[in-house]
């Protein structure tokens, strides 16, 4: 896969506000705040963008972390085509959206000096790689794609992104989890919603 090859085309559909509505991330990462709607959130493991995408479509400002290289070009390229969309709902999303190259535990620690969030985020959106599972027929590309490029992340990485999001002061933190995989680092949420194969986990400090 080249990096001017990857889009967000197929995406579209699912940011229209009949179908953005149904989308489990949207409904976990919700936040409900009377008069200022510029809620902001951090996707910590970008990967390629489609999650942060459905969360800009929802309003926040996303900040997004990617720390391989080359996925975070992919990531940019995406982003990039999407700006100049003549699909007004993805480009006005896009623009919402800004693609930092580093390591989220680091990052997380210093949002002013590294993002410019002179306040705590909304959201802190955690999707670290699940554990790899046999390989089968229903293995698609871009996870081909992830598990050539980045493992997934050890008990202890995962354990220092969780704290480093917690510290980083958000309203919530919304963790992707496989639907009967273990809590990431042990930590109970606050409570769960869950779909057909992942589920999301929300703690509020």
């Amino acid at each position: 896969m080249k990096s001017n090859r990857w889009n967000w085309d197929r995406m579209a559909a699912r940011l229209r506000p009949n179908n953005l509505h149904r989308e489990l991330l949207v409904r976990a990462a919700k936040i409900r705040r009377a008069g200022d709607t510029s809620l902001t959130a951090v996707d910590a493991t970008a990967g390629l963008g489609e999650d942060a995408l459905l969360l800009a479509a929802a309003g926040f400002n996303v900040t997004l972390f990617e720390r391989d290289a080359t996925i975070a070009e992919l990531l940019q390229g995406a982003l990039q085509e999407a700006l100049v969309s003549s699909n007004k709902r993805l480009s006005e999303t896009a623009a919402r959206m800004h693609l930092i190259t580093c390591d989220a535990t680091e990052a997380l620690t210093q949002l002013q000096t590294v993002a410019g969030l002179t306040s705590p985020p909304d959201v802190v959106y955690l999707d670290p790689m699940f554990p790899a599972k046999r390989k089968n027929a229903a293995t698609n590309k871009k996870m081909q794609l992830f598990r050539s490029l980045e493992q997934p992340v050890s008990d202890e990485e995962a354990a220092k992104l969780l704290a480093a999001a917690i510290a980083a002061g958000p309203r919530k933190i919304v963790v992707k989890r496989p639907l009967k995989g273990p809590h990431l680092a042990g930590v109970r949420p606050s409570h769960s919603l869950s779909g057909k194969v992942v589920r999301y986990d929300v703690i509020v400090p």
